[in-house]
């Protein structure tokens, strides 16, 4: 049986002081709303790892860096490695975002070391994959999508691919406004279920949880969540919020 996941994306966000405030507001939130359909995740930037996990201390929130280094060690200045994420407490790492493949010109080689490199490391990976407007109007979207997912995830095993979350996010949609219908959000979300399904068996591709990652908040999270292959969100902009946050969360 697949979890729900909603997981926030703080990306370059909140100095060290006001992120642990934030870590702590999302924590009590958490608390005090009692059972949730949900596991809570905060993907933080690195210089707030640590703090944040003491912050998070025995609350029912995981915790996610938003990127590791295709290297272990070395001479790699600036980078941070998938032991270091590790070491610090958190369990997750948020791998091929659109802004890390846009901005920053990772390839899916890249990523494919970077996936094997967190798993080696007891790390589970949120894997990002999306289209651009472009890819979207002209048809290619799911090829895109497919060969994202391909060239970067295909060579783990079943097994493997137990510790892999997705989150589809059409960058046309990410911090525009926009937002994919939940109709088209649903039809990736089952292409991608369909592509896992392919390769992995349909008992992998039916436990893999699936995450849209598009201008969600809590108005449209209902209508998003309640599709079935939707499991969830990568929560950007509304994740700096604990009430917003939270109202995603409870949209389960």
């Amino acid at each position: 049986m697949r979890k729900n996941i909603v997981a926030g994306n703080w990306k370059m966000n909140t100095t060290v002081p006001e992120g642990v405030q934030l870590a702590k507001d999302v924590c009590e939130a958490v608390a005090a709303a009692g059972e949730l359909k949900c596991d809570v995740i905060m993907g933080v930037p690195f210089t707030h790892l640590t703090a944040v996990c003491e912050t998070i201390g025995t609350a029912n929130v995981g915790l996610a860096a938003q990127n590791c280094a295709d290297h272990t060690s070395g001479a790699y200045t600036g980078e941070v490695s998938a032991p270091m994420v590790a070491s610090t407490g958190a369990g997750y790492v948020i791998l091929g975002h659109s802004e890390r493949r846009g901005y920053y010109n990772e390839t899916a080689e890249m990523l494919k070391e970077k996936v094997d490199l967190a798993l080696a490391n007891g790390l589970k990976v949120i894997f990002c994959c999306g289209e651009s407007l472009e890819e979207r109007e002209n048809g290619t979207f799911k090829d895109v999508i497919a060969a994202e997912i391909r060239d970067s995830l295909f060579h783990l095993s079943a097994e493997q691919f137990k510790e892999i979350v997705i989150a589809y996010e059409p960058i046309w949609a990410i911090g525009t406004g926009k937002t994919a219908t939940s109709d088209q959000a649903q039809e990736i979300h089952a292409f991608i279920r369909g592509l896992l399904t392919e390769q992995f068996g349909a008992q992998v591709a039916d436990d893999t949880t699936i995450l849209y990652g598009g201008s969600c908040k809590p108005s449209n999270a209902p209508e998003l969540f309640a599709k079935p292959d939707i499991d969830g969100g990568l929560i950007g902009g509304a994740s700096l919020k604990a009430a917003d946050f939270m109202g995603i969360v409870t949209a389960f």
